[in-house]
């Protein structure tokens, strides 16, 4: 490379660097952007496995073969976000286990007349868990939460993980709303 060709590069470098401090936002957008990339590089160890388990109920009516039917309508977050519709297994849910293979919910986002799979839910009744086990369940290190009662799904005291194994969460991937869910397509 000549001196020429270096100087040129490097003047072009500097622009560059001055762009990312001079234009408002361009170095919070790309460095978003970044993030996002390596978000979608390298899932956790628990998106990975749910959507490997979780593949084939892409179709919801595999869903339903499978024993999941809709329970409550879409749910919509209290100030933002939603999760969606809810297909629940109550075998599953009444069986007290939790395994990483066998969501006890999948959901659904309802859009343009079809519903999409951007999640599952991993569900188990409070008083049947601590029948035999001394803390709250731990699936691939995520610690589920207890969800009281009265609730508004007027449920007994339950334990709940969100895993957003099909659609980005920019809270993250184990957190109960998601604003890039919207039950509008209901």
């Amino acid at each position: 490379m000549t001196r020429n060709h270096l100087r040129r590069a490097l003047g072009c470098l500097s622009l560059t660097c001055a762009a990312l401090f001079l234009i408002p936002g361009l170095s919070t957008t790309l460095a978003a952007e970044e993030s996002e990339h390596a978000h979608h590089a390298s899932p956790p160890a628990l998106v990975q496995a749910v959507r490997e388990a979780t593949t084939q109920f892409i179709d919801v009516n595999n869903a339903t073969a499978s024993g999941y039917g809709p329970f409550l309508g879409c749910v919509s977050g209290p100030d933002h976000g939603a999760m969606g519709i809810h297909y629940v297994n109550g075998g599953l849910v009444g069986d007290g286990e939790i395994d990483a293979s066998h969501p006890e919910a999948l959901i659904y986002e309802p859009r343009h007349g079809e519903l999409r799979l951007v999640g599952v839910e991993f569900i188990v009744d409070a008083a049947t868990w601590l029948k035999n086990h001394p803390a709250p369940p731990v699936l691939e290190g995520q610690t589920f939460l207890l969800v009281t009662s009265p609730n508004r799904y007027n449920l007994p005291p339950f334990f709940e993980l969100h895993v957003w194994a099909w659609r980005d969460n920019p809270q993250g991937s184990f957190v109960d709303w998601n604003n890039k869910v919207s039950c509008d397509g209901q």
